[in-house]
């Protein structure tokens, strides 16, 4: 196994418990990882405002991967790498919501904004740390003004057939995923956390085996296959479980921390 020189970690289920805390000993264990010169990066499928309180709490500052790989952010926040949908595909994911009465939220940088509040969007401030949602009414009239890096869909009563609808209304010009159950994302095609990790580990000149991943949701499946150890939690979904090198101890007792002491300290 090549030494680790870089630690990647999912936020939700992950760093945070199902408080939404960073353990003690989970602070101890990333600061002592950056401490012996182990870079340390979020790669989170929210935003980076979200990112900013759980990076204090660590007492780091360090570049990062956000909105499913779509921003990826220098240490001071300034966006190094961005992604946005098309605009067709953007007007018809409105149009299909609009239609069919689900909740929506567009992902617009640092921005989240959606046509009507709704207990969701509340969730993804309250729960989730996201930054308060802007109700701007139907996202139609701005969509020249807005770049919509993703589209979140809430809708968990029909779930499964509202993801299998938007799959084939985008094809192949967007992809469809899932981290949470309350919430379908749409992304532009191709994209995920896992390429926008390995665009920062290009930019930071760091091989995908001397990379440390962990996470346990079905975003975090490419990040943990490519990197050098992918841990999944102990809470994690049987996919993420299966192609995983290690399963730690779910989030609410610490498991990145047994995995950065077991692999990389």
């Amino acid at each position: 196994m090549s030494t680790i020189k870089l630690i990647a970690i999912d936020q939700d289920g992950t760093l945070l418990d199902d408080q939404g805390l960073v353990s003690e000993r989970n602070v101890w264990a990333v600061q002592t990882a950056v401490a012996r010169g182990i870079q340390v990066i979020i790669a989170t499928g929210k935003t980076y405002a979200s990112a900013v309180p759980v990076m204090a709490r660590l007492g780091i500052k360090a570049p990062g991967v956000f909105t499913q790989g779509l921003v990826i952010c220098n240490a001071d926040g300034s966006v190094r790498h961005e992604k946005a949908l098309d605009r067709e595909t953007a007007v018809q994911l409105i149009h299909f919501c609009e239609a069919h009465n689900l909740p929506q939220s567009a992902y617009c940088g640092r921005r989240i904004l959606a046509p009507w509040p709704s207990a969701y969007q509340r969730l993804l401030h309250e729960k989730y740390g996201e930054p308060p949602l802007e109700v701007v009414g139907s996202l139609l009239p701005l969509i020249d003004e807005i770049h919509i890096n993703k589209f979140l869909i809430s809708d968990e009563v029909t779930n499964d057939e509202t993801r299998r609808q938007l799959t084939t209304l985008v094809g192949d010009r967007a992809t469809v995923t899932q981290a949470v159950p309350e919430y379908i994302e749409v992304l532009p095609p191709g994209a995920s956390k896992g390429r926008g990790v390995k665009m920062l580990l290009a930019d930071l000149g760091i091989k995908p085996e001397e990379m440390l991943a962990i996470g346990d949701g079905e975003n975090d499946l490419e990040m943990l296959q490519m990197a050098g150890v992918g841990v999944a939690m102990g809470n994690g979904g049987t996919a993420v479980k299966a192609i995983a090198d290690y399963i730690t101890s779910d989030n609410n007792h610490s498991g990145v921390a047994e995995a950065i002491e077991k692999f990389a300290l």
